[in-house]
């Protein structure tokens, strides 16, 4: 019998080895990264989500809800405001000072969201047989902030929108008075660029745009008739707008001119958010997430793994959040 040489395989075992442990480490890096479920602290629907930092943010939705982690969503915190109204908007403009508005109720805090004071921030009566419902808050410094949404009145078993509503503080939210806009239709959303510069959208196709610190509101062309949800501006000149039936609009101009933008999506878009000048995001129905990294020139669909509706959006540059109906909260990991 010929003895045959036995094959060196241990040096080939070996690499055998290195290389699947790269293939594996790989693996997980990608599974890690992109968006992904996360528990959620309710199965009530989640309108709005905000963080002021990688750990530490909040979520808030119908029925008053408010739960804030400073985990990264591992834990949450439940906190009781007092109201059964929708907690529409969250914003902080900084650690320390955040508001929310919820209905006809603006709540305000100064120590990362510990307590949280209600503030009155119109007369009795001011309204008349109208209520207010605050749907939208901004500051664009310390001192000058405003608050945006609708005049509603009983008919019948509904409430309908009267008239439009724009507030505004110059000391911080302790006393606010009304501004006149040039319109009755109900405002959504507002965003400013530095002090002056100001846009709000709302039903219509409605965009305004201030020049003198939120003073006095023009409109400008949309273009469109639909409604419109959500406004981001990265500076003066540079925003974005995002509708009804997949409506995207970008201008490069301050909004001198609105370009409509066209994809295959055309579910709602509730949300965009640029937290870069050439990376931007949007959420909407359907479980919809759309990414952009051409300035919102052109965009390309995310999976989300779900199908349900988002309402809320938080982007940085390297983590994001997005909530929606019953419960839904998604985690980004760049």
């Amino acid at each position: 019998m010929t003895n045959r040489p036995v094959p060196k395989l241990r040096p080939l075992i070996r690499l055998l080895r290195i290389l699947t442990l790269a293939v594996a480490t790989s693996g997980a890096a990608v599974a890690q990264s992109g968006w992904a479920l996360q528990p959620a602290p309710t199965n009530g629907d989640l309108i709005t989500v905000f963080f002021t930092s990688s750990e530490r943010g909040w979520i808030a939705g119908d029925d008053g809800f408010l739960a804030e982690t400073t985990d990264a969503g591992k834990t949450w915190k439940k906190y009781d405001l007092g109201t059964d109204e929708a907690i529409n908007e969250i914003y902080f403009r900084n650690d320390d000072n955040g508001y929310l508005v919820a209905g006809r109720r603006m709540f305000i805090t100064h120590d990362k969201g510990r307590t949280w004071r209600d503030l009155q921030i119109y007369r009795s009566g001011e309204f008349g047989a109208g209520r207010p419902e605050f749907l939208s808050i901004r500051f664009s410094d310390k001192n000058r902030g405003y608050v945006i949404g609708s005049v509603l009145r009983k008919s019948g078993n509904d409430e309908v929108v009267v008239d439009s509503l724009l507030m505004r503080t110059e000391d911080g939210g302790e006393t606010w008075r009304r501004i006149s806009v040039p319109t009755k239709t109900e405002l959504f959303h507002l965003d400013f660029s530095g002090n002056s510069h100001g846009w709000i959208v709302g039903d219509g196709g409605l965009i305004f745009h201030s020049t003198d610190e939120g003073l006095t509101w023009r409109q400008q062309n949309s273009g469109t008739s639909q409604p419109l949800y959500h406004v981001d501006f990265r500076n003066d000149d540079q925003g974005y707008v995002v509708g009804k039936s997949g409506l995207i609009l970008r201008t490069e101009n301050g909004g001198a001119t609105w370009d409509s933008v066209l994809t295959s999506a055309k579910e709602t878009f509730m949300r965009v958010d640029f937290p870069e000048d050439k990376q931007g995001w949007i959420v909407g129905y359907g479980g919809t997430i759309l990414r952009s990294e051409n300035r919102g020139q052109t965009w390309t669909r995310q999976d989300s793994f779900v199908r349900s509706r988002i309402y809320g959006l938080f982007m940085e540059k390297k983590y994001g959040w997005a909530v929606g109906e019953k419960g839904l909260v998604l985690r980004y990991k760049k």
